[in-house]
């Protein structure tokens, strides 16, 4: 089956779990959030690419205080169903040492790149890191990282839509949906 009828067949069967109501509802919530945490921190705030910009593009808008914004990509799925070796293709261009770093991300699945992320930024000087996700997906077992803010959980099936990824496609999906099938 080639690319296109696959993604036909896989937005067909899928399952919305989250509209964009509930995901505006959860980013407003942990705006709040953020804002009680980081309001007088000035923080720099990393956006994983390529994911994380659908969830930070909103997220930021609705944060009050002054930061400054920079963005790393580091991942280990590169267009597959299932992760591999860590790639890292962009670091931040702002210096890290000392400061309060925001890492924005849209999911939390088995933990590894977002553990990477965070030993980066310590390994950077950082002087705090938090991180904040979209969707951290219930795996069944402990991983080696744990998000301080969270939008929304969610089962662990594979998912898409809002930032995250079919083999490279429909992150522009308007909600989250899982596969029922993953080709």
């Amino acid at each position: 089956m080639d690319i296109n009828e696959e993604i036909r067949r896989v937005i067909a069967e899928a399952d919305c779990l989250y509209d964009r109501e509930q995901i505006g509802t959860a980013i407003a919530r942990l705006a709040r959030e953020i804002g009680a945490a980081l309001a007088d921190s000035h923080p720099v705030v990393l956006t994983v690419l390529n994911g994380g910009i659908f969830f930070a593009g909103e997220l930021l808008l609705q944060l009050d205080f002054p930061l400054e914004l920079d963005s790393i990509k580091a991942g280990r799925y590169q267009g597959e169903t299932r992760g591999s070796a860590m790639r890292w293709t962009l670091t931040p261009a702002l210096p890290l040492s000392g400061r309060t770093v925001l890492v924005i991300d849209d999911i939390l699945d088995e933990g590894l790149t977002l553990a990477e992320i965070v030993r980066y930024c310590e390994a950077a000087g950082a002087g705090r890191v938090l991180t904040a996700v979209l969707v951290d997906k219930l795996i069944g077992r402990d991983k080696p990282c744990r998000p301080d803010f969270v939008g929304l959980t969610a089962e662990n099936r594979y998912l898409f839509g809002y930032g995250l990824d079919y083999k490279n496609h429909l992150r522009n999906w308007p909600g989250i949906y899982a596969c029922r099938t993953v080709y």
